[in-house]
């Protein structure tokens, strides 16, 4: 009932493109835009890193096809201009729009061949938290908002509060390597009882993997069977 609301309203009152301001009709984004934006259209199965084209398997050379793996990443565009600057909107500027144009395309390529998912969603959409004291001084988390629109686009249940975040730590962006691993000690809590069930883990932008890597080790520990961390985008700090 939303999407046929949400589609009217984008007909009644067409919305602009968040990127470029012009007019896009339905969509957050428009066409022209959404094509030149740098996808990620051929991913490590496992790690979610771009293979190039022509890579004669669907996995890097660090993955090597491992059998049973029970984390997999996938990442829809390169961490660069202007998706940094959208994404640095939504998280710093109180730009909810520009959070929900940028859970749109993950949510549609998700559902696009080129992400390499065949359709096997999870039973749970769990965003990364922010502690109690940082949202309530930015007053939203900010991939709660991107997760919202990519579990209705999948049709996936979202567990905004599946894992709490129960200690206040220093901004990981202004630490590197091991420090960020120490930062994050004993930082995240899985609420819930998820017991054979397969979660996917939301956020803005993949970096180190440090951050993402915490939250699914605690909802791995609450019994989770797989995990998957879908981020909007991925640094290119780490391209293999």
């Amino acid at each position: 009932m939303l999407h046929k609301v949400d589609g009217l309203l984008g007909i009644l009152l067409p919305r602009s493109c968040v990127f470029c301001g012009h007019e896009s009709g339905t969509q957050t984004c428009c066409d022209g835009c959404r094509d030149d934006l740098p996808w990620i259209s051929n991913p490590c199965r496992c790690c979610g890193v771009p293979l190039s084209q022509g890579h004669p398997r669907d996995y890097c050379a660090v993955c090597c096809e491992p059998a049973g793996n029970d984390l997999h990443i996938r990442s829809a565009l390169i961490y660069t201009y202007p998706l940094d600057r959208i994404i640095a909107g939504a998280k710093f500027h109180q730009r909810l729009d520009f959070a929900a144009a940028l859970g749109g395309l993950l949510g549609d390529y998700l559902c696009a061949p080129a992400a390499k998912v065949s359709g096997e969603f999870p039973d749970l959409i769990v965003p990364v938290p922010l502690h109690r004291r940082r949202l309530a001084a930015r007053g939203f988390n900010q991939a709660a908002e991107i997760a919202a629109p990519v579990a209705r686009r999948l049709g996936v249940p979202l567990h905004i509060d599946g894992c709490v975040r129960v200690r206040h730590t220093i901004e990981q962006s202004s630490l590197t390597g091991r420090a960020r691993r120490r930062n994050l000690i004993g930082a995240f809590v899985a609420r819930s009882d998820l017991a054979g069930m397969r979660v996917a883990i939301v956020d803005d932008v993949f970096t180190t993997g440090t951050t993402v890597a915490a939250v699914a080790a605690a909802v791995l520990k609450a019994g989770a069977c797989k995990v998957n961390i879908w981020t909007v985008a991925r640094t290119d700090k780490f391209m293999r």
